[in-house]
């Protein structure tokens, strides 16, 4: 099984990893099910620990390979490293500041802290974890593009645990949507599918991902960067906030301690 997997395209590859990545969303999306509401501690736990997993992947598997990239070029190292994890940041920013949307845990208001109508509020709400996820699945491809280049900084190990790391953190991300429109009325079956919806775009930011890379190899470097950068603005922006709002800051902060040294030791011990 695992030579045949070896074997396959490196966009299969990341096409298969990035459903596990959306099952992992429609998983924690499923908790929807089993009751209305969710304890803020354990959430905010799940937050925190997904926060940590994401700024580890975003180093170990995505930021340190391009920087060793890089050095085979003639531009110092940090020079495509530093522009692209800026240009992932700036892009996540604009991409906040153009479209509307709500962030989880946060009474349901928008960015202006108005109440928006109810199905307004949802469909924000959900397009809030759908651009989130772009980054994530493009990571995904970007590292799986990497091995297919045969690059000596690169390898499936590495990419197979950032896509892993990434499904877990994609576990509370789900839930995140699906509970608060529980909380305002929906019915179960309609907020587990504005939950597992969120992932749905990581299959495809991972094709885009690999073809981007194996087309344009000098822009390896750039692209894992971008990849990196836009991943932790997630996190500074709205993973780490999501996780204290309800005052569970000691927790939040444990937890994403936690998240972060598995994510390192995974990283480090298969890469």
């Amino acid at each position: 099984m695992a030579a045949y997997f070896i074997e396959l395209s490196p966009v299969l590859q990341a096409f298969i990893f990035t459903l596990f990545t959306w099952g992992m969303t429609a998983l924690g999306a499923a908790l929807v099910f089993t009751t209305k509401t969710m304890n803020e501690k354990l959430l905010d736990s799940m937050l925190g620990f997904a926060g940590g997993v994401m700024i580890a992947a975003s180093f170990w598997s995505l930021l340190s390979p391009a920087i060793e990239m890089a050095e085979q070029d003639s531009l110092p190292a940090w020079v495509p490293a530093a522009i692209g994890f800026m240009s992932g940041a700036i892009f996540l920013w604009a991409v906040d500041k153009l479209i509307p949307h709500l962030h989880p845990n946060s009474n349901m208001k928008d960015a202006e802290g108005i109440q928006p109508a109810k199905r307004k509020r949802s469909t924000l709400l959900v397009l809030a974890i759908t651009l989130h996820n772009i980054p994530e699945g493009l990571a995904i491809g970007v590292a799986f593009g990497a091995v297919a280049q045969g690059l000596p900084t690169a390898s499936l190990g590495a990419a197979i645990t950032l896509a892993i790391g990434i499904g877990i953190q994609n576990l509370p991300e789900g839930t995140a949507v699906s509970m608060p429109l529980r909380r305002e009325g929906m019915s179960r079956r309609k907020s587990f599918l504005y939950g597992q919806f969120s992932g749905m775009v990581e299959p495809i930011a991972a094709v885009i991902g690999v073809l981007a890379v194996t087309m344009m190899e000098p822009l390896l470097p750039f692209a894992l960067s971008f990849a990196a950068g836009a991943m932790i603005f997630v996190v500074a922006e709205e993973v780490i906030p999501a996780s204290q709002e309800n005052g569970n800051k000691d927790l939040a902060a444990m937890s994403l301690m936690i998240g972060f040294t598995i994510m390192m030791i995974l990283d480090v011990a298969l890469g």
